[in-house]
């Protein structure tokens, strides 16, 4: 199967990864549903305030754009972009109910063999490793099965928790994009992290459940 085996014609994905458990509960991935399309729209309408400010500018009001109505479209782009060999796209779930999602995307191959990782997480979950163990399930698939070389995450240098994550796992700053994305109505600058498969080369769950961070469920 192409989830199997890194020279496939998507390599990494569809692939359900975890569970892994942490204060919050079992964290774990696995791709986005057409089902998942109300539970999602709950969790983002309610939680417009945690993470509005974080998220590109799109056309149209929050609550249209994050309306059940709207998850059918984001859920085909997501499966075509996948299916494609261009994204590795996830929902992140604690104990089996739809808590956020993470997207490595723009996966480029050949001499690059790169890809970013970015990722919400609803706010009923933040403050118990939810984050931390999503990244850490998606960056050891991506070094292995999926193939790739490097990762980076570019986020706001306000957004503290973020950044406290993805420095927890390892992540490296490597410099600051200016006026990078345009998010919350204006270009902002973007703080850009990385890793390569040279950093963890025991995997980056295996560092996780050493530390006392995360067990395997």
């Amino acid at each position: 199967m192409d989830n199997q085996h890194p020279l496939g014609r998507h390599p990494g994905w569809p692939a359900k990864l975890g569970p892994l458990r942490v204060k919050a509960g079992q964290v774990a991935l696995r791709p986005p549903r057409l089902l998942d399309g109300g539970a999602w729209s709950r969790a983002r309408l309610r939680d417009q305030a945690h993470l509005e400010n974080w998220e590109p500018t799109a056309p149209g009001t929050w609550a249209d754009r994050n309306a059940p109505f709207a998850w059918p479209g984001q859920w085909s782009a997501l499966r075509s972009l996948a299916r494609r060999g261009m994204s590795l796209p996830f929902v992140i779930t604690v104990d089996g109910e739809l808590a956020g999602q993470l997207t490595v995307g723009n996966v480029v191959r050949g001499s690059l063999c790169s890809a970013w990782v970015g990722y919400w997480v609803a706010s009923t979950a933040v403050s118990g490793g939810v984050a931390t163990a999503a990244v850490a399930l998606a960056v050891d698939h991506c070094f292995s099965r999926a193939g790739l070389h490097r990762l980076e995450a570019t986020v706001r240098p306000e957004n503290g928790p973020s950044l406290r994550v993805l420095a927890k796992l390892g992540f490296r700053e490597e410099g600051l994009f200016r006026r990078y994305l345009d998010v919350a109505g204006d270009w902002r600058d973007h703080a850009c992290l990385a890793l390569t498969t040279e950093d963890v080369p025991n995997g980056l769950v295996n560092r996780l459940v050493a530390d006392g961070g995360a067990a395997w469920a």
